[in-house]
């Protein structure tokens, strides 16, 4: 556990609300919760929670709108937790500056992973210049990746593309954010050209390269890296 163990949920629905206090709390964290946009905000302002879990229907105003006006000042994780469940919504909240998005109904385990790679992100994990996932090793400092200690061969691209997914280990990435950052903005809507190499990765990472569990396909959306 960090030393800011805080988490602040904002959702108007009290089933939820006592539902993920029962299941944080005894997982060992603090809990704060707002039944409102604008109270989340004052929240936030006041603890500055290690990561904040939003509902995006809000009763006093759009969670989109929340999600902007917090990411005015708030650097840390944001978790979207919806019952929206389109590719739209999710796509939009992403590009918006949310970490991660899940929809409701949701699995305690996955929510529970979810909310420690994000706060990994806030330690620094990403800073290491050795990141280690099982068998697999990144080494930033040296740009190689080893693999049951052996190295990989890996182009100088597929390096920038593993490098920049596992740095942002559990969170989800869409086409549009990945394209962008390796290939530049004339990229954007190259999807099926990301996708062969991610192919490609796979096949030099994954023990099975056909269900992997490292890279993984977030439907119409991007690519989420771990957990």
């Amino acid at each position: 556990m960090s030393d800011n163990d805080t988490i602040l949920i904002i959702d108007d629905e009290v089933q939820i609300r006592r539902l993920l206090e029962i299941t944080l709390s005894s997982n060992g964290y603090k809990i704060f919760s707002a039944s409102t946009g604008h109270e989340g905000i004052q929240k936030a302002v006041s603890h500055v929670p290690v990561l904040i879990i939003l509902d995006l229907g809000l009763p006093d105003a759009d969670g989109f709108e929340i999600l902007r006006k917090l990411r005015e000042w708030y650097q840390k994780s944001i978790l979207i937790l919806s019952v929206r469940s389109s590719e739209e919504d999710i796509v939009k909240a992403l590009d918006h500056g949310a970490n991660d998005y899940l929809t409701k109904p949701f699995r305690t385990g996955e929510l529970l992973a979810r909310i420690r790679a994000s706060i990994r992100q806030n330690q620094g994990t990403a800073e290491d210049p050795r990141m280690l996932f099982g068998s697999l090793e990144v080494d930033l400092a040296n740009h190689i990746a080893r693999k049951n200690n052996e190295i990989i061969k890996l182009t100088s691209t597929e390096f920038s593309l593993l490098a920049l997914l596992a740095k942002n280990e559990g969170r989800v990435l869409t086409h549009q954010y990945i394209l962008k950052e390796i290939w530049g903005m004339g990229y954007i809507e190259q999807t099926q050209y990301l996708r062969v190499f991610v192919a490609q990765l796979r096949k030099k990472i994954e023990d099975e390269p056909t269900k992997p569990k490292l890279l993984i396909t977030e439907s119409g959306i991007g690519y989420r890296f771990g957990c």
